[in-house]
């Protein structure tokens, strides 16, 4: 019941359908989870023989692998005959055959689409989705998702829907197949007894005005007093969605009492011809916002969504800085907030079931593989199998898929933290490289955040973000900060630095000998304006990134990366940037590049010249 002691409305034929699909889809899984390494093999062979015939399979020994008369051979052979993939890059020429029309290349035909999403190259991946994939694999596991929601929340879907997709179509390959996101593909298949629970159109995520489309999708869901379920994948989305309605309070009330999306909004004209559907005058609805904002000075979900039954975001990793932000706006006594889970567009590795943060896996829809963390650099890694996992020990992830990933690095580093069954559920902890060392110190993006929060504690200082880049070049780190007080000053932000120095060298022993040694320098501190993470990530979307699939690493080792972020800050807002002080790093580290390139030059010439003497 909400504040006024009325009671969501119990939504009895979307519960049986979804205890009759999801329900026998749990049991199976509950079934495989008791046989891991049965269910290894089994699926494994399933998928060898499925493409065994393809050009892929022929050149990698398919039917050679098949052979094999014991799960020890076919998981001694798998791993002989077919090489790690540990990027795209080396998938790529495979892909590119499919996307001009060739079938039979990774798998047979062709894919149904191509999820499209960065990759360490200018070129983005072009990840393959088979008919199999889509229906077998996320249709049946959407099944189990959708039921567990009912599980904990028996009226989740007696109210409206609030959750962010990706662009269903964003063009064509070559030879005319669909590529965009697979969440979008997914809302837009997904059976009309759900879809009209959902506050707004898919379309919606095809407004190309990053902010216009975060105006229109909390507008269209703040008319709904019994939003139940608000689901996306990244925390940052909830608190850019709750930033545009703080800044356009007065102007979204006025639409939701007029049944309008104001007209300074550029909203392309067949959305919105298409949004009328979907908006009406709700004066009472506007008159209660008014009422709220007037009582508690600002708008809050917990306020103005008093059914909100459940949350769904990733927990893991580097969102909990994010998570820290709007926690209390919400009220946890009524909302389950869940874990979204292990889920990326290679593939739907795993999600969490529970109020836990671990990822059940799903070995009957995948192959996985596993590397201990401290092998990570070895050149003879040990590959271990799902039975194999230790609780409370750390692993890269390779997975085989039904859509043409072979042996295929996840460069994920996550955590085995229980068991589902029998087979080990995990939870991320950070990209692979979102491990830094420059100097042999192995500096954690984990331990990088946790030292800025401990520094936040002691100096009573806080951030709004902060982001770390290793200087290979100059042995330091450069620390950027977008502190809540815009007022904190050059010297006061680096004695929060030194703070954060410190901690570090607590944290991590490693680090802390590197510094006391001077192989490691003192970081360098740099300020940043009013929402740089927000702007940054506006000018990446601009650039063709989506936003379920953006993940920005919080401690990075990349030059390369370094430099294309400048660059967006660049054409973000010319040369008065957000990230002013980056800028003039960047430009200190080109000026550095040209003259050790001019020095070479220079000694070329006198070489060459010494020889012609």
């Amino acid at each position: 019941m909400d504040n006024e002691g009325k009671a969501l409305p119990y939504p009895f034929l979307i519960n049986l359908i979804l205890r009759l699909v999801g329900g026998s889809q749990t049991l199976r899984l509950r079934f495989w989870s008791r046989k891991p390494r049965h269910i290894a093999e089994k699926t494994l062979r399933d998928i060898l023989t499925i493409s065994r015939d393809t050009v892929y399979g022929r050149e990698h020994h398919f039917e050679r692998i098949l052979s094999a008369t014991t799960a020890e051979d076919l998981f001694r052979l798998y791993r002989l005959y077919v090489p790690v993939n540990d990027s795209f890059e080396t998938l790529r020429p495979y892909v590119e055959r499919h996307k001009n029309g060739e079938e039979d290349v990774l798998f047979p035909g062709k894919p149904d689409m191509y999820a499209t999403t960065s990759g360490t190259t200018s070129e983005p991946k072009w990840i393959p989705m088979t008919h199999k994939y889509l229906k077998d694999v996320y249709g049946k596991m959407s099944h189990i998702w959708t039921w567990n929601f009912v599980k904990h929340r028996s009226r989740i879907f007696g109210g409206h829907i609030f959750t962010t997709v990706g662009k269903e179509c964003e063009g064509f390959a070559p030879d005319g197949t669909l590529y965009g996101a697979v969440s979008g593909v997914l809302v837009r298949d997904i059976p009309r007894i759900i879809k009209k629970h959902y506050t707004a159109p898919a379309s919606v995520m095809s407004i190309p005005d990053y902010s216009t489309r975060n105006y229109v999708l909390m507008r269209l869901a703040l008319q709904h007093r019994d939003v139940t379920l608000w689901a996306t994948a990244n925390p940052s989305t909830i608190l850019e969605l709750l930033r545009a309605l703080n800044e356009n309070t007065e102007e979204m009330i006025n639409d939701i009492e007029k049944g309008t999306i104001c007209a300074d909004f550029d909203i392309p004209f067949d959305i919105r011809a298409e949004l009328d559907e979907y908006i009406a005058p709700h004066p009472e609805r506007a008159e209660e916002l008014r009422k709220i904002m007037a009582e508690t000075g600002h708008l809050y979900p917990k306020d103005f969504w008093p059914w909100l039954q459940y949350l769904s975001t990733w927990k893991c990793g580097n969102t909990k800085i994010y998570m820290d932000k709007y926690m209390d706006q919400f009220d946890w006594d009524k909302t389950f907030y869940q874990e979204l889970g292990y889920i990326a567009t290679e593939c739907r590795f795993g999600f969490s079931l529970d109020d836990t943060n671990e990822s059940v896996l799903f070995p009957q829809f995948h192959y996985y593989e596993f590397v201990e963390e401290s092998e990570l650099n070895s050149p003879r890694k040990h590959f271990l199998q799902i039975d194999e996992l230790e609780i409370g020990k750390r692993y890269c992830a390779y997975v085989t898929t039904y859509s043409g990933l072979y042996r295929y690095n996840m460069n994920d580093l996550v955590e085995v933290g229980g068991m589902y069954k029998h087979t080990p559920t995990v939870h991320m902890i950070s990209k692979v490289n979102g491990i830094v060392s420059m100097t042999g110190e192995k500096l954690y993006e984990p331990q990088f955040m946790d030292a800025v929060h401990q520094a936040e504690e002691e100096t009573g200082i806080k951030t709004k973000f902060f982001v770390g880049f290793a200087d290979v070049e100059e042995s330091k780190y450069h620390f950027y900060y977008e502190f809540e007080n815009q007022k904190i000053n050059q010297k006061q932000a680096e004695a929060f630095t030194k703070v954060v120095d410190e901690k570090l060298q607590h944290i991590n022993l490693e680090y802390e000998s590197k510094r006391q040694s001077f192989r490691l320098h003192e970081p360098e501190t740099h300020i940043l304006l009013s929402n740089a993470y927000a702007r940054f990530k506006a000018a990446c979307l601009k650039d063709g990134f989506r936003d379920g699939q953006f993940k920005f690493n919080l401690l990075m080792q990349d030059e390369k990366r370094r430099s294309k972020f400048n660059m967006m800050q660049r054409l973000e807002s010319g040369f008065d940037t957000v990230y002013e002080g980056i800028l003039h790093s960047a430009d200190r580290y080109d000026d550095r590049r040209r003259a050790r390139e001019k020095k070479r030059t220079e000694s070329k010439k006198a070489k060459t010249s010494g020889k012609t003497a």
